[in-house]
């Protein structure tokens, strides 16, 4: 018997420091990918403008915006009803005097299901979130939409098994990252796109879920107090089947719409046969909501 049968995408881009000029190659590249049959489409993380933070500057401040009215999101409202699509929107979000890395979930008739705020916030050389964002208080979520139950979490996120398993456990058939990640600025030597590619790779397969993962190309050079510091995205934004196989990829520097479609329903029979959810024991991993591994009672 035939089952529900779902196309996801995953959007790759260079972005500009330009809102409108990214919001417009946005939807130009979800209207691509809508052609090619696509269900859910993924745009990368932050796609409104520059990776900004690169530096410290308390005017990047200016480029966040309360979560209701947002005109980006109300553009891409528009769009998704008008397609038929399902679109996680990232956006930079104001709230009174907090500030977070977040996405926004809108189905396929363009209502809004809600957000989600990036949890894990990093903070190294290129990538200094902890000056901007506020760690995210929504936890974990899974969305009800049209075509799926899908969880949706944010670059760093990626990282963390907990937060894969979290969102499984909830019912997500589904696993989407939008992401900014590339060269280190301290060590042009570092290179740790498949090292990221196999993480998430490893999500899926502990998951039996796809998992779809979208990030940015290209060069972006900023100012910094110290400074230029400079990130060449690295792309390699892909698909990855339930047991971790990669299904759909991009490169390094061309523009990429990637779709493939799933069949959730045999995707759920195969997890359900494959007993990961089953033999779990919660009362053994207690010792996961400690930070030392020792203050576990």
């Amino acid at each position: 018997m035939e089952g529900r049968k779902v196309a996801v995408s995953a959007l790759q881009f260079a972005c500009t420091d330009d809102v409108s000029t990214n919001v417009a190659t946005a939807e130009r590249l979800v209207r691509s990918s809508h052609e090619k049959g696509a269900n859910i489409i993924l745009i990368q993380e932050l796609f409104e403008g520059y990776y900004f933070c690169q530096a410290q500057k308390a005017d990047f401040f200016q480029r966040a915006k309360p979560y209701k009215g947002h005109p980006t999101i109300l553009r891409l409202q528009k769009l998704a009803k008008e397609l038929g699509v399902v679109i996680p929107v990232s956006f930079f979000e104001e709230a009174n005097n907090a500030h977070y890395n977040s996405i926004a979930i809108i189905d396929a008739d363009g209502t809004d299901l809600g957000i989600y705020r990036k949890s894990h916030i990093p903070d190294g050389p290129g990538y200094q979130e902890k000056f901007y964002f506020n760690p995210g208080d929504t936890g974990f979520k899974v969305f009800q939409t049209k075509f799926a139950k899908i969880g949706v979490a944010i670059c760093w996120d990626q990282w963390f098994p907990e937060a894969a398993r979290a969102m499984v456990l909830q019912g997500a058939e589904i696993l989407f990252y939008p992401t900014a990640i590339g060269s280190e600025p301290q060590d042009q030597g570092l290179d740790s796109r498949d090292h990221w590619k196999r993480v998430m790779q490893g999500h899926a397969g502990a998951n039996v879920v796809p998992v779809v993962a979208s990030n940015r190309i290209g060069k972006e050079i900023i100012q910094t107090e110290h400074g230029k510091s400079e990130i060449t995205f690295y792309g390699n934004s892909f698909i990855a089947g339930p047991t971790g196989e990669i299904v759909a990829a991009a490169d390094d520097k061309e523009e990429a719409v990637l779709v493939a479609e799933f069949d959730l329903d045999k995707i759920k029979n195969k997890r359900h046969n494959w007993g990961l959810f089953r033999d779990r024991r919660p009362d053994l991993y207690k010792v996961l909501l400690t930070l030392d591994g020792i203050n576990s009672n």
